[in-house]
């Protein structure tokens, strides 16, 4: 499918569906050795379809679960996660495990700063919305700033804008060709991407509030946010534009979806489809990019720009390749923000690659060195991690200089079950000039071509990397719909593969900063009733705990993992809301998943975020209302401002569903789950 063919689908009903189905256009041409190879080289596709794997293959794939028989037994076993399991379903609310408050902390529009204006959703502009919580809320980062952890600093990402259901009397406009975007919405758009930071307290009676005049909030966005490049790519030519002929200054980020704390609390933003912003007027007779004048096609073609989903690019110059064709090399990056200073610049890293971030979740090796795992999220890409050339100490300022000189890896997945980490360094292998990597600027400009030479592994829409202190980390692989019949193997034993699959790494030695480890799939997602899914989970896994399409994942303070899941477009696939899930890693329950907290209908899970003593989880929840209505039973149609399928969180007929950051306690206190 076509951006034109996706345009025109009926059944594509909102911009997230549609940025879901652009998604599914690989753009990597490398597609030789998928994860799915390996895994067929490892066992055999035959012995894989026949579902005759042996003892030791599918311990080493799943683990011990998948040999324990007696649902009896699994069950009988003590889960590490202590709630009753919430029921799933589908409705107009928010549902959280019985003896917990999920309470609304932030919505959409509102003020964070002393002066802010209250929110009028039927007169928004710009200037209020710097000063409001922004759009579409993802990542959630926590930092505390008193001993007892009562104060704290909260970092949100704000993805994108779903123009439909945001503004009154305007429609989905990608499909409309922007006909009804002007230059006053296109910088309202702007104002509500990027990030809200905020200090937030908690009360005696448990609860937390926003701050409101704290000096601590701000707003950060692509409108109006100066920002400093750093790292090997900062003043390359590549990275200058007329605006910035030092290639060292850059206004904004955006599409800013996971992220991450750094052990000394600055805020990692994650620009993932920044692509999707480019424009261009020069157009095939299919109303595609035609990029046959551009000096760049190569990389444009690989990353996937211009995307042409908002048009930005038609009143800002700098999101038009065609007169500011070196803007685009400016996203792609991780930006580091220190909450504590409002008045210091992000800063955008440019050792730690170009691509599509999903996130930046970071852990320090075992001797000091600060260690960042990145999901490039599309089919068929690549697995990152970055290692700092220096240590993390109790200087700050000395700390962020981490993130300037460090070695960036791209993993590549070994049919013997290991993995091996191949170095990005120019001059390595293929990484040369004569192969287009003049320099170390060029492979991290060129990040996905630079790994693309080196033979990594084409994965399954890697998404957020969760790594836990004792030298694991968890994969989170969405879903890949372009798998292709003689692709099926063990890890995504269908073809269009719509439910996603964990992998969990183990590294050398229980060292992140290793060059090598080794890989099993912890589960693989889906109904495991449908025998045609191919879903694998712990027996004793209910009918409430399996789940699809796993995205954002969190570590709690006793070393468990969570799973927040994104299913797009496939909610009618499942019949689920999307929804926080616990999911046991170890012994005889390992790969148990129970439901925690599910989402209102058409909403994404985003967060989690666990606070540093256990007892509060902050969760966000994006875009409520658009996604998968069209299968919502009572509603089946594309919501809209007027008419949206719900108005969560308000529940007011004269206002829109708002994203909003949600926080849970124990009612009574306590740690989460324990």
């Amino acid at each position: 499918m076509d951006r034109k063919s996706i345009l025109a689908d009926p059944d594509i009903t909102n911009k997230a569906e549609a940025f879901e189905a652009f998604d599914d256009i690989p753009t990597n041409p490398n597609l030789s050795a998928t994860l799915g190879d390996v895994i067929n080289t490892r066992y055999g596709r035959r012995d894989i379809l026949r579902g005759v794997l042996g003892v030791s293959a599918a311990t080493a794939l799943f683990g011990t679960s998948a040999m324990i028989a007696p649902r009896q037994a699994a069950a009988v076993t003590a889960s590490r996660y202590v709630f009753d399991e919430l029921t799933w379903g589908n409705d107009e609310t928010h549902h959280v495990a019985q003896g917990y408050d999920a309470d609304i902390l932030l919505r959409w529009g509102d003020p964070i700063t002393a002066d802010a204006p209250e929110f009028d959703v039927m007169n928004q502009t710009a200037e209020a919305q710097l000063q409001q919580f922004g759009y579409n809320n993802d990542y959630v980062g926590f930092w505390p700033l008193n001993d007892a952890g009562t104060r704290a600093v909260l970092c949100v990402n704000h993805e994108y804008t779903n123009e439909e259901v945001m503004f009154p009397g305007l429609g989905r406009q990608d499909k409309a060709g922007f006909a009804g975007m002007t230059p006053e919405l296109v910088d309202l758009e702007m104002a509500a991407h990027g990030g809200s930071v905020v200090e937030i307290a908690k009360g005696e009676d448990g609860k937390w509030t926003l701050v409101k005049d704290s000096k601590l909030n701000r707003r950060i966005s692509p409108l109006n946010t100066e920002m400093t490049i750093d790292g090997p790519a900062a003043g390359h030519p590549r990275m200058q534009t007329n605006a910035d002929p030092t290639g060292e200054l850059v206004v904004g980020t955006l599409n800013n979806c996971a992220g991450g704390m750094t052990p000394w609390g600055t805020y990692l933003m994650a620009e993932e489809n920044f692509h999707g912003y480019f424009w261009t007027d020069t157009l095939d007779a299919d109303g595609k990019p035609d990029l046959s004048a551009q000096p760049e096609a190569a990389s444009l073609k690989r990353y996937g720009a211009p995307g042409l989903w908002y048009n930005w690019g038609q009143h800002h110059d700098r999101f038009n390749i065609d007169k500011e064709p070196n803007e685009v090399n400016r996203f792609g990056w991780i930006v580091e923000v220190d909450p504590m200073n409002p008045a210091a610049k992000p800063v955008k890293h440019t050792a730690l690659g170009r691509f599509r971030h999903e996130g930046a979740e970071t852990t320090v090796s075992q001797d000091g060195h600060l260690v960042i795992y990145s999901g490039d999220d599309n089919r068929f890409d690549y697995l990152y991690k970055y290692v700092s050339t220096g240590t993390v100490s109790d200087d700050r300022a000395a700390n962020s200089a981490l993130l300037s000189d460090g070695t960036l890896y791209v993993a590549r997945f070994d049919d013997d079950g290991s993995i091996t980490w191949m170095p990005l360094i120019h001059g390595t292998g293929p990484l040369t000039a004569e192969n287009g990597f003049a320099s170390q600027a060029d492979v991290l400009i060129d990040t996905r071509l630079a790994a693309d030479a080196l033979g990594a592994t084409p994965m399954d829409r890697p998404e957020d990397v969760q790594p836990r202190g004792d030298g694991t980390a968890f994969v989170m692989l969405t879903n890949n719909t372009r798998r292709k019949p003689d692709q099926i193997n063990a890890a995504n034993p269908r073809p269009d593969s719509s439910f996603g699959h964990i992998i969990e790494i183990k590294e050398a030695d229980g060292d992140h900063a290793a060059d090598t480890g080794t890989w099993s799939i912890l589960v693989k997602c889906g109904d495991p009733k449908l025998a045609d899914v191919g879903a694998q989970w712990n027996p004793a896994t209910s009918e409430n705990g399996w789940f699809g399409s796993p995205d954002n994942a969190a570590i709690d303070a006793d070393g468990r993992l969570w799973i927040s899941t994104d299913q797009g477009s496939n909610w009618g696939k499942t019949g689920k809301s999307d929804g926080l899930y616990a999911l046991e890693t170890e012994g005889a329950l390992r790969g148990h998943s129970q439901l925690f907290f599910r989402c209102p209908v058409g909403g994404e899970m985003c967060g989690p975020y666990f606070s540093q003593d256990g007892e509060t989880l902050f969760v966000a929840v994006q875009h409520p209302g658009t996604d998968g209505t069209t299968d919502i039973k009572g509603f089946a149609r594309a919501s809209t401002f007027e008419d949206p399928a719900t108005r969560w969180p308000d529940f007011d007929p004269a206002m829109p569903p708002r994203p909003s950051v949600v926080v849970i306690t124990r009612q009574g206190g306590g740690k989460i789950a324990s």
